[in-house]
């Protein structure tokens, strides 16, 4: 590599962080070098190490011992990485006296819990003051750490029902009210603090985000672009295309749409300007592309394990049930990119620039083995352990030496030993060791990163780097999630769920359509200050029930919940996703926020057909029989729908579309989208309509070309 791609590499790095910085609280961290930097890395490699064991070697662990050491990991961490002020980040290995001091108070708060969980067990509601105090203290400084690491929406929302909940019990009785207020927060884990949401993203969520960091570290994302360019980078506009392909798959191991955006659009936008499309444009698409990276099974993003939860659904079976609406949503954004690219005239990628798929595949496809683990493991193993395989194979598949040769040849007998040793104590002591040889794997593959450090992916830093990210990208997740397990909390504790229910059904006057546009229109402006994990758990909380008490399965109405949060990082005013995009390719950000809700239009489209026709969520059990044909005629209509929508939105099919030809394919495509034959017959008619014109309309614009030439 020529020093000047050198620099080229690093300037663009320097850019992706700054970006990110800017648009994703996440990433507005302190920066540590020195010993300092070996100590923070170091507690952080250990807190996700922690948590491995936690779920393989300690699984019989209490559920208070759990949830409050995770905790006091997180915000301890939280303090030491997150600074009070954004501009703080600036001064290197600054960590002020006072951030320790709460980084010690805090965790010391939910370690008390976790010391004294037998007495405070027994005395259930009748804790003392000191209980009260440690109570306060611990909820008031997490609520600093999600002012730091989230931002202040959430704590205005939580605050709202937090002060609901405490007017409610002084109502009740004056002299308990703060008791009562305290232990149900906090100490009560069935609600509160403690509910849910911390028990998922303990169990669950962040054993993934452990493994998307260490797929980003052994370079999996560089094989999903590749990989893109090979099927699509030659095709008319395919850098856009490869760009929709490769965001989609990097989504199924990246749960962030900020990160998404610029970690792939930072290769994928400039192609984009570099083949014709306009600056606006092509950050719409990484953005677009990259927010729907959250829907985009099997590991979907951390929200969807939530919905595991609080539906009782196995999480694999949403992944399934997820499939066709992903589909749907990205070949919509598919179709716009392909008509843009027809009305500008603009071509693919050169031949000689394009990998052959199958010599791809075959070199590397090797980088696919751990997430077809995690699809075969969800089906027999909980998510967790199914997450913990993953992280293994991948380990595994790390140790493959990038190189063949005399010298090197040996190296292929590194992978193979730390599957020795899975098997060797899983096999003869069966599914009791089970959990226990996969971690003894993880330890051996750790140490054989020393062995093949320099000609293999994994390396220490490799295995240490994603450790450490593991748990920084679980900071603000966890810390959204308390935030969010108070208010579901205080749902319950108040009986507001049910009060809700009993006032929004007579308003919307059992009309469906009105109340899945009010959950969609509270989803979004929610969104746009609420990160997605945290906006699914309160809208699922509150209106979700109100949806499944109008008629709609109970998935269903989780899932529409589900994409209208997500959906929230492209719609303007604020949409991040869109103006991370924007900042890489310096174009106006309102603009591209705008042209990205257009692409993603679909998104606005598909949750209303499910909700409708809740067959489209394959193998959810719907209570009602629907015969084989309904469904492929359902999914037949829909991508015809998509199909003649993106050409309207576009207003190119074969030639350009004059004002009321796109006013037909719109109304043809919602009319095939909408349940029912007398509406897919009428949508046909318009659509074939569209189509004849279409071709009649090329035919005479070929005709008058080729007289002009002559």
């Amino acid at each position: 590599m020529s020093e000047a791609i050198k620099n080229d590499a690093e300037l663009e790095v320097v850019d992706s962080r700054a970006i990110m910085q800017e648009f994703d609280r996440e990433s507005n961290v302190r920066v540590f070098t020195g010993w300092r930097k070996k100590i923070i890395t170091a507690l952080m490699a250990a807190f996700s190490l922690y948590m491995i064991a936690m779920a393989l070697v300690f699984p019989t662990a209490t559920k208070y011992t759990k949830l409050t050491t995770f905790m006091a990991f997180i915000v301890f961490i939280g303090f030491l990485i997150f600074p009070a002020y954004k501009n703080q980040t600036k001064k290197i290995n600054h960590v002020p006296f006072y951030d320790i001091i709460l980084a010690i108070a805090g965790s010391g708060c939910f370690l008390y819990y976790t010391i004294f969980q037998e007495d405070i067990i027994m005395m259930s509601k009748r804790i003392g003051t000191l209980q009260m105090i440690v109570a306060l203290v611990a909820i008031l400084l997490l609520v600093e750490l999600v002012r730091r690491a989230v931002g202040l929406p959430i704590i205005f929302v939580a605050g709202a029902f937090v002060i609901y909940a405490a007017v409610k019990a002084y109502m009740d009785n004056p002299n308990t009210a703060f008791r009562n207020l305290m232990y149900g927060l906090f100490y009560d884990v069935s609600n509160g603090l403690f509910s849910t949401p911390v028990y998922v993203c303990t169990t669950f969520i962040v054993l993934f985000i452990i493994l998307g960091a260490l797929l980003e570290k052994t370079g999996i994302g560089t094989f999903f672009v590749d990989l893109a360019n090979s099927v699509a980078g030659s095709s008319v506009g395919g850098p856009a295309k490869v760009a929709v392909i490769s965001s989609a798959l990097e989504g199924m191991y990246s749960g962030s749409s900020v990160a998404n955006t610029v970690g792939s659009g930072s290769i994928t936008i400039p192609m984009m300007k570099k083949t014709g499309y306009k600056p606006e444009f092509a950050a719409a698409v990484e953005a677009a592309a990259s927010t729907g990276g959250q829907i985009m099974p099997p590991i979907m993003g951390a929200a969807a394990f939530l919905m595991s939860e609080m539906t009782e659904v196995p999480y694999s079976k949403i992944a399934v049930a997820a499939i066709l609406p992903a589909f749907l949503y990205f070949m919509g954004i598919f179709l716009m990119i392909h008509f843009e690219a027809k009305k500008l005239g603009l071509k693919g990628l050169p031949k000689d620039a394009i990998p052959n798929f199958f010599k791809l595949i075959l070199k590397n496809g090797y980088l696919l083995l751990p997430i077809v683990v995690l699809v075969i493991c969800m089906n027999y193993f909980s998510a967790g352990v199914s997450a913990c395989f993953a992280i293994l194979v991948s380990l595994i598949v790390s140790l493959v030496p990038r190189e063949i040769n005399k010298k090197t040849a040996w190296r292929f007998i590194l992978p193979l030993i730390p599957v020795a040793v899975t098997l060797g104590i899983w096999l003869p002591f069966g599914a009791k060791n089970m959990q226990i040889a996969v971690f003894a794997g993880m330890i051996v593959c750790a140490l054989l990163s020393f062995v093949s450090k320099g000609h293999a992916p994994l390396d220490p830093e490799t295995v240490i780097g994603s450790l450490e990210n593991g748990a920084k990208n679980t900071v603000g997740v966890a810390a959204a999630c308390g935030m969010a397990g108070l208010i579901s909390g205080v749902v319950t504790m108040t009986a507001l769920g049910q009060l809700l229910i009993n006032t929004l059904v007579p308003i919307a006057e059992n009309s469906t359509f009105l109340a899945l546009l009010l959950t969609m229109l509270c989803c979004i402006v929610l969104g746009m200050g609420v990160p997605t994990t945290a906006n699914y758990v309160i809208m699922a909380t509150i209106t979700a029930p109100i949806l499944i008490k109008m008629g709609i399965p109970v998935l269903a109405a989780h899932m529409f919940v589900f994409y209208f949060g997500i959906v929230a990082d492209i719609t303007p005013p604020v949409a991040l996703a869109a103006y991370a995009g924007s900042a890489i390719a310096k174009s106006n950000p309102l603009k591209t926020g705008v042209t990205a809700t257009r692409l993603a239009i679909t998104a606005f489209i598909v949750p209303y057909i499910f909700a409708y026709s809740p067959q489209m969520l394959i193998g959810i059990d719907t209570g009602v029989h629907t015969p084989w044909y309904d469904v492929v005629l359902l999914v037949i209509t829909a991508i015809c729908g998509i199909y003649i929508i993106s050409a309207g939105m576009e207003g190119y099919m074969f030639k350009k579309m004059p004002v009321w030809e796109r006013i037909m394919a719109l109304s043809g495509g919602l009319l095939m989208i909408i349940p029912g034959w007398q509406t897919d017959i009428a949508g046909v008619v318009l659509m074939a309509l569209v189509f004849v014109l279409q071709k009649i309309g090329q035919k005479k614009e070929k005709y008058n070309n080729i007289s002009k030439a002559a």
